[in-house]
Parts: C-alpha cells; sequence; structure tokens
C-alpha cells in the first residue's frame, strides 16, 4: 500500500516567517504523496482584537459566533492557505489550497447536543475520499484550511487538529496514512516549562491517567484525542513533534517528539 503523509502545522509556527519558511523547506522535501493541514489560531485571534473582537476559546476548542466566522474564513481560507501555496509553489511543490467546501471535501454539521454553545463549528460528517484520492493520484498537494461545509452553504469552523485526523482516518483505506502534528513544542511534555519532560511514547490510557491528574490540559487534550482517534481508525503512525523535528521524526528517531502507540 503506498504511503501517504499528513502533516499539521500549527499557528505559532505559522506566525513565525522563520519557522514557517523552514518548515515549507522540509515538508516540500517529502517525496510520498502529502497533504499539509493548517491552523492559525493565533493570528485569528490577534486580527480578532485588531478588529475589536474578543476571542473565546474553552479548553482549547474556539467559540465561533458570525462576527469570529468571518474572520475565521478571511484567515484560514485567505491569508495563510494562499501565503502556505505560494511558498510551496516556489519550493517546486505543486500545492493547491482547498477549504472542505471546495470538491465537497469535507462535510461537517454545526455542533449541539454540548453544554456549551460553540455557534458556528462544525464536527465533521464525511471526507470525501475519491476527490482527495483523484488530486493525489495527478500529483497535487491539498493545503487544507480548517473549514468545512453543511450542504446548505453554511461554512463552519472545524479544529485542524480534528481535520487531520478525519483525513487520516478516510484514506487510511487506501494508503498507508502517517499523521504528524507539528507544534512549537518538542513532543507531549510532563511540564509544560521543562522541555526535557518529553514523553518520547505514549499510549491512550496513560494519557487518560495524565489528563485525569491534571498532567495534560488546555490545547493539547484536542490534539491528543483525535490524534489517537486516527491511530484507532487505521492511522500507521501517529507523532507529534516540533515543527522543525519534522524529517527527523518521519526517519524514526526516537530523539525526537511523542509518538502514539497502541496498547
Amino acid at each position: 500500500m503506498e504511503k501517504l503523509i499528513i502533516v499539521k502545522i500549527g499557528g505559532q509556527v505559522i506566525d513565525d516567517a522563520n519557522a514557517l519558511g523552514q518548515f515549507l523547506d522540509d515538508f516540500a522535501q517529502i517525496s510520498a504523496r502529502k497533504i499539509l493541514v493548517h491552523g492559525g489560531g493565533a493570528i485569528a485571534s490577534r486580527v480578532a482584537r485588531d478588529l475589536g473582537i474578543e476571542p473565546r476559546l474553552v479548553d482549547g476548542r474556539r467559540i465561533t459566533d458570525a462576527d469570529m466566522l468571518e474572520v475565521v474564513v478571511m484567515v484560514y481560507g485567505g491569508r495563510i492557505n494562499r501565503q502556505i501555496v505560494a511558498g510551496l509553489q516556489s519550493r517546486d511543490c505543486n500545492a493547491i489550497g482547498l477549504t472542505g467546501a471546495d470538491g465537497n471535501l469535507i462535510s461537517a454539521q454545526k455542533r449541539r447536543g454540548w453544554d456549551i454553545d460553540y455557534g458556528f463549528v462544525g464536527d465533521i460528517t464525511a471526507v470525501n475520499r475519491q476527490s482527495l484520492a483523484a488530486l493525489l493520484e495527478h500529483h497535487f498537494t491539498p493545503v487544507v484550511a480548517p473549514l468545512t461545509h453543511d450542504g446548505h452553504g453554511q461554512l463552519l469552523n472545524t479544529n485542524a487538529d480534528t481535520m487531520a485526523s478525519a483525513l487520516a482516518s478516510a484514506l487510511a483505506a487506501d494508503y498507508a496514512t502517517e499523521l504528524y502534528y507539528c507544534l512549537e513544542q518538542p513532543g507531549v511534555l510532563l511540564d509544560i516549562t521543562q522541555p526535557q519532560s518529553r514523553i518520547a511514547a505514549l499510549t491512550e490510557s496513560h494519557y487518560e491517567r495524565l489528563k485525569a491528574d491534571g498532567v495534560i490540559t488546555h490545547g493539547m487534550l484536542p490534539k491528543l484525542d483525535t490524534a489517537f482517534a486516527a491511530l484507532k481508525s487505521g492511522a500507521r503512525r501517529v507523532k507529534i513533534c516540533r515543527a522543525e523535528e519534522l524529517l527527523a521524526a518521519m526517519n524514526g528517531s526516537h530523539a525526537v517528539g511523542t509518538e502514539l502507540m497502541r496498547e
């Protein structure tokens, strides 16, 4: 089965021109078929504040009212996505920028049934494997913004970690998928202030204990929840690492990142 690399890049790396440039250099070198999913929450929050809109997050999940939806569509689907696509094109990587609405790639429904009203946040209902496979087979590299649609004309803000996980899960039937979450930290940490407290390997039961003890909190929770979901759905490998350590992580180095393990 052919390998497919799916990489999710976080907003803090995107917001650093030097870090982003180095990441795009490395990502462009990957010879396997690949998909890049990007966030951009830090930039979206800054733009929102510039417009007089105060961002609201609960356990790392953004509350998206109508005003914030306009911001994230502009920032994620416009500025960030096009910047990354242009950067990859300059590195001879034939990238194509997409949201979930393009080609009906990723559909979702507005989140319901939670104690908190998250507004225009979408929970994924379907991934169009055929369209994605067609793009990959024609040697395009999809660059996917964290926006989905409900099939009735409504765009929805969807967590980028969730989108990366859903893509890895859906495409595991057609490819040997590997999922990498790239961020500014060296992996999952026992102490957020101590980079040397990196956990090299993490099972779901160990994660649940650390979560219950309050060791892992806030934004790392949805990341790990979605990462383990991909692993259980057939992804061959899931790893969390620094953006600048992506290639080393792909080469199997145990000295970088946190690899998620089956029990």
